[in-house]
């Protein structure tokens, strides 16, 4: 993927706001910072192969499509992975099929198969992460996060991946503090992770920041509403898709009460419009408060200021269009506003992101 069309991937994202050997461990360790890391393609091909063989079907037939899939350089090694795993369980094979299938009804459980215990963890941990990377391409969060639980990154072939699908569904499921840590593992624990990765990861935990803690913020309604027009599109129109509606009217009627309140106490203060503009001023300028400025910002100058590392899309949009052209010392107080209150390595994440930008203009 070009550098371009990366840029135009992360500004689309923050619009709608809203890939060395993995441990293989069927226990979590606490792990070092940069300690996962993806398997490289010898490894994981005698993973597999052993998995197969396990399997009771390496019959000469079947190692020669085994060969073929593993010749195939296009394909990641965790797809490789998959198209083992398939061809070894038509239970597997079945269930990637169907995941994969935009048209196919979306689940509404965990398969039984990735709740086995009594399977060996690299065939389960390595289908679930296939699994629930293809659920969270369609959109279906829910239950590619409840897959995606079910195993830990140590056991799969790339963590990377593992790391972030669960943070997309995570974040696009409004579970904030959940988000926030698997973004931080993937950012700070997973030495070979795609800067795309990265960088739409930080970008998600940028997003976050902003939201408010309160449920009745026009931005947190906004974004149950989003939730909601996703679940129909799913056709999922149950309980749970009912009681977002009624949370939403809820929280709607909420918002207009104190507005209401507010006008009430307004008019009772004397301090009521009556037809003029917001804040007091009068709509030709007379008599209100409002500043004018001397002169109108110049588009192609990136404006300064406070922040708190939030940071929206067309503030981005500036940065990424005007970085090659800004001094040093500009490009330093830009990234300050850009990544004020963030960990130093999500910092190091956008700076990266940010120069690569300005290589490819």
């Amino acid at each position: 993927m070009s550098k371009r069309i990366l840029t135009a991937v992360l500004v689309a994202w923050c619009t709608i706001m809203i890939g060395g050997q993995a441990i293989y461990a069927q226990t979590t360790a606490t792990t070092r910072f940069g300690a996962l890391r993806p398997a490289d393609v010898e490894t994981a091909k005698a993973r597999a192969l052993e998995w197969l063989k396990a399997t009771g079907k390496a019959d000469p037939a079947t190692v020669a499509k085994f060969e073929a899939i593993w010749r195939d350089d296009y394909r990641t090694v965790l797809d490789r992975t998959a198209d083992t795993l398939a061809l070894g369980s038509p239970e597997a094979a079945s269930l990637l099929a169907q995941a994969r299938d935009p048209a196919a009804p979306a689940p509404l459980s965990v398969p039984a198969l990735l709740q086995d215990q009594a399977q060996p963890v690299f065939f389960r941990a390595n289908l679930a992460l296939a699994y629930g990377k293809a659920l969270a391409t369609r959109r279906v969060y829910e239950e590619a996060l409840a897959v995606l639980k079910l195993v830990q990154p140590e056991q799969v072939v790339d963590p990377a991946v593992y790391l972030f699908h669960r943070a997309v569904a995570e974040h696009a499921l409004m579970r904030k503090a959940d988000a926030t840590k698997t973004i931080k593992r993937l950012v700070d624990d997973v030495s070979d992770a795609p800067l795309r990765y990265k960088t739409l990861a930080v970008l998600m935990h940028m997003d976050m920041q902003a939201w408010a803690p309160q449920e009745r913020d026009l931005g947190n309604i906004s974004r149950m509403m989003a939730n909601i027009e996703r679940r129909l599109d799913l056709s999922r129109g149950g309980k749970v898709t009912q009681d977002l509606q009624k949370k939403v009217i809820y929280r709607l009627d909420e918002l207009i009460k104190e507005l209401e309140a507010q006008q009430d106490q307004d008019s009772a203060d004397g301090g009521g419009n009556g037809g003029n503009c917001p804040g007091g001023g009068k709509g030709n300028g007379s008599g209100g408060n409002t500043v004018r400025p001397s002169s109108p910002a110049n588009d192609s100058r990136i404006m300064g200021g406070a922040g708190q590392g939030k940071v929206n899309e067309e503030r981005l949009r500036q940065y990424q269009e005007n970085w090659g052209k800004l001094p040093p010392r500009e490009r330093a107080r830009a990234l300050q506003e850009l990544t004020r209150d963030l960990p130093p390595s999500y910092r190091e994440v956008i700076e990266q992101f940010l120069n690569n930008v300005r290589t490819e203009r």
